[in-house]
């Protein structure tokens, strides 16, 4: 239950005039207070605020905070409650009436009874729902857990099975399906459960060290210092160390509890909310936050603590006419105030993973991350990049920033390398979302995932974990293979040799070059039937340990609001920009703007295009083309050549017409373009092109040579009629007639018969 708090005064408000803050909550909040409430309580694994009453329980749905949120009210008798949650599937509401005893309350027949201890030795310090196959409701004790099932008929609850052991406190998530039990004297060893649909799942014995005071050798540990967190797919537990000022952050494996690192706090007390997989470790004495995503590389704050910022606050309108206006706004400006005066008072209880409850008011607020004053606040484009393309719940705006930050890096003409590294961020990201099979459009790929023998590695050097692929393999290999004729094919065997200019000094070699991890680590899809059903106490591999998941993760996310379709679907979206986004939103605009030598402007893409080439990555035809333009704009005709040659642009009809295009004042770039139609097999558009230079003749032969007969024979003709030479139309002529016995009968050959004979009797004359 979430206790009442006096009135705490302040050393920074809820909100102020110019305020710079990276995490905000916004107003208005869910309002819960009911009066004769005893209290709030929040069920997780339903996401329901509760607030009993006398005889009765309200309840509000927290997937979407309004205002204006309807609760649901239910009788459940009077008495005193220390603990409430509704089962999963809602038909049954139990309470928790004491340290002996609970209350399970049918609300469907309205039958109930009562649970108690069957030994005043044992006290009863909590219970929750599960959906594990063997049992659905656990109870903890001070002698260990009772698994249990519910049995409406027999109106009892029915034992399956006992673990005994000693028990000072327990934290339980229904997100990760986790719970540790605290036991010993300095309540420092640990015993973890994972119940869920997998069946259960017990954890080896663990201690988490605690630095030792000189006043104080045996320090003890409390619930309220740990936190079970679900970050990227992975269960973590976070550990407050009071003496050293460290949060330390433990990973949950199947076989073992290891510690991966620490933050420091600086801070006797804080709170953690978790908002799309980013930690917020809420500074509550200094009333700041600090943000960490643990899945780079780095384990320093993404930046500098800054307080929490409310924003929506209304604003009085001096001008408003009419009492009940004013009235009411004065109302909520009061209420505003009130709330000010506790920021981060003893009344705010913060709720995994991204929820305040401040129970003095009977509000609820949900935390949310400013994305573009993040992305303002940090100078290291490349990081930045980095963690915007891994936010999921507003991926849209995520994306917007990506673009943005990409185009101004080239506008500014920034240093060649740091443009590159935000390149190779982009592109790794697009390819491990089709790797995951995520729509960038933000709905799922492919729904089926296998597991491929060769897509495997090791984490943390001694972890083998399965990468999940998808039925969007399929769709990334023809991404990065691209619909390539047969003409393409031969084409690009014909031309062999590294990717080299005499410029850049670009080689295929060297455009292929380690990339470090840009924090796109696997998230794990392991199945917790793979790794043991039914009640065992322990079950370990045989020789790996595999990381536990929390029940129902698939990607990664932060499923905070499952039942929600719209925000499931934008859950699973993504940020990553596709090679079509690179070239429509910054090359193409960035090209518009940019004026004067394109010379940067074309190392960029450059650069672009090896990052993609390294990836067999399919860039948008365009851009070979916007290459050539740039190129042939500046004179630059030899670096266009070694370009073409050399397989830095892509071959294509597009690329081909455009080098013929931008070959009229330059003989080789248009040769360049004829001989690309002919590799590529365009038979019909290289004898057209030879007909309108002139070489009908010889357009005649490649056409004889490769049977090309969707030509007019008219054009050749009229060809050999502007020629004024009367051999050349008579071999025209003959050429038409030996090919096709029919031609003799047409309206061309009578016309261009008559054409020669005038030609040839104006010779004789």
């Amino acid at each position: 239950m979430f206790g009442k708090a006096p009135r705490v005064q302040p050393s920074v408000g809820l909100s102020g005039s110019g305020a710079l803050s990276h995490v905000y909550i916004q107003h208005p909040p869910l309002r819960c207070s009911v009066p004769g409430s005893v209290g709030l309580f929040y069920d997780d694994a339903n996401k329901l605020i509760l607030s009993p009453t006398a005889g009765q329980v309200f309840a509000w749905k927290t997937n979407s905070l309004s205002q204006q949120s309807t609760p649901t009210s239910e009788s459940v008798g009077e008495g005193p409650v220390l603990s409430i949650r509704y089962s999963l599937d809602g038909k049954v509401i139990a309470i928790q009436r004491s340290n002996v005893e609970i209350e399970f309350r049918n609300r469907e027949t309205g039958d109930a009874f009562v649970q108690k201890c069957k030994s005043e030795s044992e006290s009863i310090l909590g219970f929750f729902w599960t959906d594990c196959p063997t049992c659905n409701v656990i109870v903890i004790k001070t002698c260990g857990l009772d698994l249990c099932t519910y049995e409406p008929g027999l109106k009892a609850l029915r034992l399956v099975d006992t673990r005994k052991l000693n028990v000072n406190w327990y934290v339980y998530t229904h997100e990760s399906r986790m719970i540790l039990l605290a036991s010993g004297m300095q309540c420092n060893s640990f015993t973890a459960f994972q119940f869920s649909s997998g069946g259960v799942i017990r954890l080896p014995r663990f201690e988490m060290a605690m630095t030792k005071a000189e006043a104080n050798q045996k320090p003890v540990l409390y619930a309220e210092d740990l936190h079970i967190i679900t970050i990227y797919g992975r269960i973590y537990c976070l550990q407050v160390d009071r003496v050293a000022m460290l949060l330390h952050f433990h990973r949950f494996y199947r076989d073992a509890v290891m510690q991966q690192g620490s933050f420091p706090i600086y801070s006797s007390k804080i709170a953690v909310n978790v908002v799309d997989n980013v930690i917020l470790v809420h500074q509550v004495d200094a009333k700041v936050v600090i943000m960490y995503d643990i899945i780079s590389d780095s384990h320093v704050p993404i930046s500098a603590p800054l307080p929490l910022l409310l924003r929506g606050l209304p604003r009085v309108n001096a001008s408003s006419s009419g009492f009940s206006n004013k009235d009411a706004v004065n109302l909520e400006t009061d209420e505003i105030r009130d709330h000010e005066d506790i920021i981060y008072g003893d009344g705010w209880t913060f709720l995994i993973p991204d929820l305040i409850c401040d129970a003095a008011h009977g509000t609820l607020w949900r935390t949310h991350l400013d994305l573009e004053a993040i992305a303002a606040s940090s100078s290291e484009v490349s990081s930045v990049l980095e963690f915007l393309q891994r936010r999921k719940l507003d991926s849209v705006k995520a994306k917007q920033l990506c673009l943005s930050i990409m185009r101004t890096q080239i506008l500014e003409r920034q240093p060649v390398p740091v443009v590159s590294r935000a390149i190779d961020t982009l592109v790794m990201s697009y390819l491990h979302s089709v790797k995951m099979g995520i729509s960038i459009q933000g709905r799922l790929v492919g729904a089926e995932k296998t597991v491929a023998s060769d897509n495997q590695h090791l984490d943390d050097s001694r972890f083998l974990i399965n990468v999940p692929t998808s039925s969007a393999e399929t769709h990334k290999n023809s991404i990065k293979r691209g619909s390539m004729s047969g003409g393409e094919r031969e084409y690009r065997q014909s031309i062999s040799g590294d990717i080299r200019t005499e410029s850049t000094g670009l080689t295929t070699s060297s455009i292929v070059k380690n990339r470090s991890s840009i924090g796109f680590d696997a998230e794990e899809n392991v199945n917790l039937e793979s790794l043991g059903s039914g009640a065992g106490d322990s079950h370990r591999g045989a020789n790996i340990e595999q990381p536990l998941q929390p029940e129902g993760s698939e990607s990664g996310e932060n499923q905070s609001e499952p039942d929600i379709p719209e925000q499931r679907e934008l859950q699973v979206a993504s940020a990553a920009i596709s090679p079509d986004e690179m070239y429509q939103f910054i090359f193409a605009p960035v090209e518009e703007e940019m004026a004067g030598d394109p010379a940067y402007l074309v190392a960029i893409i450059v650069e672009y295009l090896r990052s993609a080439a390294s990836e067999k990555l399919k860039v948008h035809p365009n851009l070979n083309m916007m290459t050539i333009q740039l190129l042939a704009r500046s004179e630059r005709f030899a670096e266009l050549w070694m370009f073409v040659l050399n397989k830095i642009v892509e071959p294509s009809k597009e690329v081909a017409l455009q080098l013929l295009e931008s070959g009229r004042q330059n003989f080789m770039t248009r040769k360049l373009g004829m001989d690309m139609l002919r590799k590529l097999s365009l038979h019909h558009d290289y004898v057209l092109l030879l007909v309108q230079d002139g070489y009908y003749i010889e357009a005649l032969r490649y056409a004889r040579k490769n049977k090309v007969i969707s030509i007019r024979p008219s054009m050749f003709l009229e060809a050999a009629v502007s020629s004024n030479n009367s051999q050349h139309l008579a071999a025209v002529l003959r050429f038409f007639s030996d090919s096709n016995p029919t031609f003799k009968n047409t309206t061309d050959y009578c016309m261009y018969r008559r054409i020669l004979n005038g030609m040839s009797a104006a010779s004789v004359a």
